[in-house]
């Protein structure tokens, strides 16, 4: 049995790992990570999140060590170095086989083509395994053999292929004997990422034992009642565990498989809040499956090309603010200021902050979608192009762009006592639960609150910023001729 390397990226796990599981069934295994500050900087990762690889990766050694699998450190400032530092460890190591889990970027299949050539002069194979989608991009198809480009109907697809085969979990592999390889130390910083406040540390513990427990709990307490529940940012309606499925800490397949132990085994019917909620599992992998086959979304593209025309405003002083969380509206604030101290945000107002800025500040979507990357401990490229791009109608199956969502009516249904607000904008923690959505409101009409406080009056004029947002995707030429018909 030939000695296999593992190289781990996004799949920091031993449990339902597949290709942890192929490589010790291959033969001794030893483990690698790239540290590709470089490239990190690139793709806008944010510390937070280099910060819970890290942290990760330290309870992953320990894990990865009771299977006497050494975990070996090597550093690639950006992944044009990963063919050499690769094929060279593999000499060394007398390797003869690489594993890995596959990875949908542009950049990640470049670098991984580029891997696997630099291996094969050297006879050595690449080999990759489906772990984190449910299903392999290519094989949910349209019948005319294209991705499909509608949610609805790439889920009942997805449904179809259930009903016939359950994605199984891999078995953890047993202990292989020891090996003379000593693994290296786990750094607690990386160069160019600045280590985050222990508050936001204690909201996200690392580990598979940290992930496992969270998801047991949502599962057992939360779940059934996702679909009541999951709007409200007040409540702990959420799983939070979009950090750890995008750190491969957790597999899809195990979200799958725990919704549908308290579900008897349904997954299209019996309790709404857990098929709702394995209906966001589909979400995540719909948009993996567009990343994979529509490149241009992981290239700072539309995913509808025509609506690279938007004449997008440049308004510097308007983003700032609303980075910053001082728009004026408190739901679009308290959701901003929410990001900035945890890495993370609830859906729902992911939704509200989204249109906000490429509506009602008509801004382009990607200074968003950036600044989200360089905030979210749960930051993927493909949950948040989609996102974004579904936010500001030019993506796949994104909402119409005539629908633009009002901060205040979203604030006063999601958040009706005003309780999210006043957690993250303690200024306004005295405001009234009816004024505490609009409180420039209450000053207007005599009120005396909104002078008291340090709080901005709101940026922009809600109707005519809608109209504004209208009048810019309606010059269109194809939105133009759809209106005239």
């Amino acid at each position: 049995m030939t000695r296999q390397l593992l190289w781990l990226r996004t799949d920091l796990r031993v449990q339902d790992n597949s290709a942890l599981a192929a490589a010790m069934a291959a033969g001794p295994t030893v483990a690698l990570f790239l540290l590709s500050p470089g490239q990190w900087q690139a793709h806008d990762d944010a510390p937070s999140k280099i910060d819970f690889w890290l942290r990760n990766l330290l309870a992953l050694a320990t894990e990865l060590g009771r299977l006497n699998v050494p975990l070996l450190i090597r550093h690639t400032n950006d992944w044009s170095d990963a063919p050499r530092v690769i094929a060279e460890l593999c000499a060394e190591l007398q390797i003869g086989a690489v594993q890995v889990n596959q990875e949908y970027g542009v950049h990640e299949s470049r670098r991984d083509q580029a891997v696997s050539i630099a291996l094969r002069r050297l006879g050595i194979d690449l080999h990759s395994h489906l772990d984190q989608l449910l299903f392999a991009p290519g094989s949910v198809l349209t019948r005319s053999g294209a991705y499909f480009q509608v949610y609805s109907q790439f889920r009942k697809a997805c449904y179809q292929r259930l009903h016939h085969s359950l994605p199984n979990l891999v078995r953890t592999p047993s202990a292989q004997a020891p090996l003379a390889i000593v693994g290296d130390a786990i750094p607690d910083s990386v160069s160019g990422f600045a280590t985050p406040s222990e508050v936001l540390r204690q909201y996200w513990p690392a580990g598979e034992q940290a992930a496992g427990a969270r998801l047991a709990a949502f599962a057992e307490q939360q779940m059934a009642y996702y679909d009541d529940n999951r709007d409200i940012p007040a409540r702990p309606g959420t799983s939070q565990l979009s950090p750890y499925l995008a750190a491969g800490v957790l597999s899809p397949r195990q979200c799958l498989h725990a919704a549908l132990q308290i579900n008897q085994g349904e997954f299209d019917s019996g309790n709404s809040g857990v098929v709702t909620w394995i209906n966001e599992l589909l979400w995540r992998e719909f948009y993996k499956h567009i990343l994979a086959g529509y490149p241009r979304v992981s290239m700072g593209r539309a995913f509808r090309p025509e609506t690279e025309a938007v004449a997008w405003r440049h308004a510097p002083a308007e983003l700032a603010a609303w980075q910053q969380g001082r728009t004026g509206f408190p739901i679009v604030d308290a959701a901003m200021r929410q990001l900035l101290a945890t890495g993370w945000m609830h859906n729902r107002l992911r939704m509200v902050v989204a249109m906000f800025l490429t509506k009602n500040l008509l801004i382009d979507w990607r200074e968003g979608e950036r600044f989200f990357m360089r905030h979210l401990i749960d930051g993927d490229l493909a949950a948040n192009n989609g996102g974004w791009q579904w936010s500001a109608s030019t993506g796949t199956d994104s909402v119409p762009y005539f629908r633009i969502f009002n901060p205040l009516s979203q604030s006063q249904r999601f958040d009706p006592d005003g309780r999210f607000i006043r957690h993250w904008l303690p200024e306004l923690a005295d405001a009234s639960t009816r004024d505490i959505h609009n409180p420039y409101a209450l000053a207007h009409h005599g009120g005396g609150l909104f002078g008291a406080v340090d709080y901005p009056k709101p940026m922009v004029d809600l109707p005519g910023s809608r109209a504004r947002a209208l009048e810019a995707f309606k010059s269109l030429p194809h939105l133009a001729a759809q209106v005239a018909s």
